[in-house]
């Protein structure tokens, strides 16, 4: 069951995140299920292994500003890692990094 301490005992900052939704759990815990869009992290992982790097950028640059704006923090630094590192054009074995942002994302769909 999703709860803000559930979040919290992720690893999520939930007080920065519920600051940005007005405080309102409610609205906040509305949103976290939409963050966790499976299919956005499907594409993700997709456009990696396929080398399209533009793509792959465009689709972690908007998980990323979701997440931050949730404060899902321990997915939010995999992803942002990952998006820095497609903002550069870095062509590089991303699998480390698609492998820990799964373990988080599962880590936190569990609670849907």
């Amino acid at each position: 069951m999703l709860t803000i301490d559930k979040l919290n005992e992720l690893g999520a900052n939930t007080a920065e995140g519920l600051q940005r939704c007005l405080n309102d759990e409610g609205f906040y815990l509305g949103l976290v299920p939409s963050a966790l869009e499976k299919a956005r992290y499907e594409e993700l992982d997709q456009r990696i292994k396929a080398k399209d790097l533009d793509g792959a950028f465009e689709t972690a640059h908007a998980l990323k500003g979701i997440l931050a704006n949730l404060s899902l923090t321990p997915l939010f630094d995999v992803v942002n890692e990952i998006t820095e590192l497609l903002r550069s054009k870095t062509d590089t074995d991303y699998s480390g990094l698609v492998d820990k942002m799964w373990e988080q994302w599962n880590k936190f769909a569990a609670l849907l």
